[in-house]
């Protein structure tokens, strides 16, 4: 077949960040389960791998004349690596006449000269050509967009059906460096690394900037689907909504589920990736466990206290209390320099229905 004949595959790809509920949100579309698709073992993360490489080797947020050919080299071929992955999914979902689905966060498949250009706001297109990954069979030209940010070009982008999970900032980020904290307990990472991969972590920029992107396709029928975590525990009927929106089967929606069934975290080590080492995988089965604690203990969705209208300074202090005052002062900036980004796509965001007593 040749190569601008080739089918576009149907797939689903939702865009995250950590500890906005998306863990939850899969177990409430019960995706295992949907009989329309396919997926690896833990939904997705295909990515995960080349991306903590990156960031464990200090590669993230270098200069571009700091990096080394062989760095350059190793970078590109991890993502490389997992794309093909992806690709061999796309391909077995394709061929069973399915759609295949993954789940991954942002800024994993970021292009790492784009962090660079965070940093310093220097254009580094120029350099972000050596992580570009190989998706020519996506089209006899790729192009690749100011505002298109990952290793992929807009061709292949476009074959993905995308949606965004987000969550307040206030919320997110110092749940985030709390997990972060119990990983490097168990000996994933020094301070340094809780604040590294926190900082990294605690940014709407990216999803932001995809959703940005999707808006400018001259092709997208509707906008990209966004599903706040409030709504998602509070009025969880949203997802029927997301269903009716992306086509998921909405009669295996679950809101309660068996506490003993299969835990994501034990399936970590199953996924056959070649960028983890085999005497690694325990310790990254553990950072799993940390990070899906309270959803792999929970029965069902279990409504928070938090309200929907959060005084972030009043959080805060809350912070300087548990994490001290430098950590405080690290999240409670984090949270701020997101909220932008936030309220931004919060304003996209699937609305719950408004009852008669005015709740949402």
């Amino acid at each position: 077949m040749a190569v601008d004949q080739m089918p576009v595959p149907r797939r689903f790809l939702l865009i995250s960040v950590p500890r906005t509920a998306s863990n939850l949100l899969l177990k409430v579309l019960n995706i295992p389960n949907q009989p329309g698709l396919v997926t690896n073992e833990i939904g997705g993360y295909f990515f995960y791998s080349a991306f903590f490489q990156a960031s464990q080797e200090g590669h993230l947020f270098k200069a571009p004349e700091d990096w080394s050919d062989e760095d350059v080299k190793s970078v590109k071929g991890n993502f490389q690596t997992c794309t093909d992955t992806l690709e061999k999914w796309s391909a077995e979902a394709r061929d069973e006449n399915k759609v295949l689905f993954a789940k991954e966060h942002a800024f994993w498949t970021v292009n790492p000269a784009s962090f660079q250009e965070t940093v310093t706001g220097h254009d580094a297109s120029e350099f972000s050509a050596h992580f570009r990954v190989n998706t020519d069979a996506y089209g006899p030209n790729q192009s690749y967009s100011p505002s298109n940010k990952t290793i992929f070009s807009d061709e292949y982008l476009r074959s993905w059906q995308m949606a965004f999970i987000i969550r307040h900032p206030a919320l997110a980020w110092p749940s985030m460096y709390r997990a972060m904290s119990k990983v490097a307990a168990e000996g994933f990472m020094d301070e340094d690394g809780i604040k590294g991969a926190s900082g990294t972590n605690m940014s709407l920029r990216w999803s932001r900037m995809l959703y940005d992107w999707c808006m400018e396709q001259p092709d997208v029928p509707t906008p990209p689907p966004v599903i706040d975590a409030h709504d998602l525990i509070h009025n969880p009927e949203v997802v029927l909504k997301l269903c009716e929106q992306t086509g998921l089967d909405k009669n295996v929606v679950q809101f309660e589920w068996d506490q003993n069934d299969a835990k994501k975290s034990d399936k970590w080590a199953q996924t056959g990736d070649p960028n983890v080492k085999t005497d690694e995988h325990a310790l990254h089965n553990r950072a799993a466990s940390i990070m899906l604690s309270s959803l792999e203990a929970s029965k069902g969705v279990i409504r928070d206290k938090a309200p929907a209208n959060i005084d972030i300074a009043a959080e805060a202090a809350k912070w300087r209390i548990e994490f001290g005052e430098e950590a405080a002062q690290f999240i409670e900036k984090a949270v701020w320099d997101s909220m932008p980004d936030y309220e931004y796509l919060k304003s996209k965001r699937i609305t719950p229905e408004v009852h008669c007593d005015g709740e949402a």
